[in-house]
């Protein structure tokens, strides 16, 4: 097995998917994989959110489109949270001040 990545065909085997949920969400840009001489691969660093995206699709029937949506939100909230801290921060600064 090559280092930091798995198959997709073990992923798929583990989780009893088809392989075409994960070309689905390649061809969305949601996920990357990897071929090493013919066999596809996902970096471990995908692993955590394409099992994410596994279980909307499957716990709450979410298509690919529906899964390209909460990821862009989802992304837009933790933005915004990085954002309020940092103003949160920067308005310590002042209140400091007085």
């Amino acid at each position: 097995m090559v280092k930091n990545m798995i198959s997709t065909d073990e992923f798929c085997i583990h989780h009893n998917i088809e392989f075409s949920f994960i070309r689905n969400l390649e061809e969305f840009g949601l996920v990357e994989t990897i071929s090493v001489e013919q066999v596809q691969y996902i970096p471990e660093n995908q692993l955590e959110k394409l099992e994410r995206m596994l279980r909307l699709h499957r716990d709450l029937d979410i298509n690919t489109e529906g899964i390209d949506t909460i990821g862009h939100l989802v992304e837009k909230i933790q933005e915004l949270q990085q954002e309020v801290v940092v103003l949160k921060n920067r308005l310590r600064l002042y209140e400091d001040e007085e």
